[in-house]
């Protein structure tokens, strides 16, 4: 089976696209257009052809502040368009080293409002304290919190923190992780690729 690659551009770099890989948007505003400075909103991602759009990251909620109620209505609004969303969720450090419990309640929280069985939904968790660290939970946490993340979820279910190609392999072994979410390693063309190879590869052994 072909595995599917999404590329996420900056906003700066998108652009009309023919070939096997989807392109998507980081980030667009919940409107067809209008004056709101900075953003982008459909007639732009119409303009590239672009139907696909990245949700929720932990950069859109822990850095520029965004709320679940402006994720649900920005969710809801290109889920009525019929747009592939990759919906992230995860968790900062300090939730992380709390209870097992806190931790289920925090994520969970991130799921409120959202349609967790629309059809063109993808899930992406991302360990937020992992994310450009070099750091990740070991494979048994990721193990876990992918079999509790499926109950919420039948959606694809993708991991991202500092997944890189030495450990994207281990990675994509687990059970219920259906792809990786990859950041900064994807910055280096040859090592992206050789990511993408290596999932293909998995899939073709399966």
């Amino acid at each position: 089976m072909s595995q599917e690659v999404l590329v996420f551009p900056a906003i700066s770099s998108l652009d009309s696209h023919e070939g096997k890989v989807t392109l998507g948007a980081q980030n667009a505003y919940a409107t067809i257009n209008g004056a709101f400075t900075g953003e982008i909103g459909l007639e732009q991602l119409e303009e590239f052809g672009i139907k696909t759009i990245l949700i929720g990251h932990s950069e859109r909620r822990h850095v520029l502040g965004e709320t679940q109620e402006e994720l649900v209505e920005k969710f809801n609004f290109y889920k009525e368009l019929g747009f592939r969303i990759v919906y992230c969720v995860g968790e900062p450090l300090e939730i992380r080293e709390s209870s097992n419990e806190e931790m289920m309640e925090y994520i969970s929280a991130q799921y409120e409002g959202i349609d967790a069985e629309y059809d063109n939904l993808v899930i992406a968790y991302e360990p937020v304290w992992a994310i450009g660290t070099g750091l990740t939970p070991t494979l048994r946490d990721i193990e876990l919190l992918h079999l509790a993340l499926k109950q919420k979820s039948k959606a694809p279910l993708l991991y991202g923190g500092s997944v890189k190609v030495s450990n994207v392999e281990e990675v994509l072994s687990i059970e219920n992780v259906d792809g990786v979410l990859v950041g900064g390693a994807s910055l280096i063309a040859k090592d992206f690729a050789k990511m993408c190879d290596i999932a293909q590869d998995i899939a073709d052994k399966e």
